[in-house]
């Protein structure tokens, strides 16, 4: 095993004993922000067995950090397990996300840029882009490892409340930014609904309440690109999610099984993902400067 994976699976089990309160999206994203000093540690997976391809287990370990209220920035660090293969770190990934609007409207707007150093053996599908395809789950890692990626990606984000309701829109553009690369722009969408099974708070505490529990879905794939717009060649995936959120006693955590919806796509893929919230992670230092 990679040292530099074994690092990032370390970590993801520090997650897993360090929470969040999210919505139970994958690939989506709402207008929620970090609080400011807060620190976030995630561990996304997803596992699958395309079609003439290995089973695989991918993961990208998370740290999102709250800068102020209208800025969070995330730093991932991606790797995967490939069945019959082999054990590779993939890359990294830098994330900022910006509110454009200080209060709550009907729809709420968001810029989102991230910038991706990874290899074409990444299968952490935290997005589908342009003609992105089954084919990418298929190369082995010896063939993906050969093949870096340095890419751009934007993403205009909307999501909004009706009643009890989050409705979440994403729309994304990509481009490999890597020097002599000559591929065209990429298209990409997210789609997201959730809703908390209820909306009181119990008498007593119980880890399995209502109160606890989301449940929501998401649909999300590629649009082509700039060389050829639209749905053909493309791969989409529709899924539900449901949520545990255990306001700071546990870690939170959430599962969703996803239905590939054409032949460029995997048949199923099951996410997980638990995360902790660590509160004012940045007095930590000021309190030890202070000392």
């Amino acid at each position: 095993m990679k040292p530099a994976f074994l690092l990032c699976l370390l970590l993801g089990l520090f997650a897993g004993a360090c929470q969040a309160q999210e919505r139970p999206y994958f690939v989506t994203y709402s207008h929620e922000m970090e609080e400011p000093g807060n620190l976030e540690i995630e561990a996304k997976s997803v596992t699958g067995a395309p079609k003439n391809g290995n089973a695989f287990v991918a993961t990208a370990l998370e740290f999102e950090y709250g800068v102020k209220t209208w800025w969070t920035s995330e730093l991932y660090l991606d790797g995967q397990t490939t069945a019959g293969e082999s054990t590779v770190f993939t890359g990294f990934r830098w994330e900022n996300r910006f509110r454009l609007i200080p209060h709550e409207l009907p729809v709420n707007p968001l810029f989102y840029i991230e910038y991706e150093d990874k290899n074409a053996g990444d299968k952490s599908l935290l997005e589908v882009m342009g003609h992105d395809s089954i084919s990418d789950l298929q190369i082995t890692n010896a063939q993906g490892h050969r093949e870096v990626e340095r890419e751009v990606e934007m993403k205009l984000l909307l999501s909004s409340y009706v009643k009890s309701w989050n409705i979440s829109e994403n729309f994304s553009v990509e481009k490999n930014v890597k020097p002599g690369n000559v591929e065209p722009w990429g298209f990409g969408y997210a789609l997201g609904v959730a809703r908390p099974l209820a909306n009181y708070a119990g008498a007593h505490n119980c880890v399995l309440c209502r109160q606890n529990m989301t449940a929501g879905a998401e649909m999300y794939g590629g649009l082509g690109t700039t060389d050829g717009f639209g749905l053909r060649a493309t791969s989409h995936y529709i899924g539900p999610s449901l949520g545990l959120d255990l306001q700071g006693r546990y870690p939170s955590i959430a599962f969703s099984p996803q239905f590939g919806l054409n032949d460029n796509s995997a048949g199923v893929l099951w996410r997980f993902k638990v995360s902790y919230e660590v509160q004012q992670f940045r007095d930590l230092f000021w309190r030890k400067k202070a000392q």
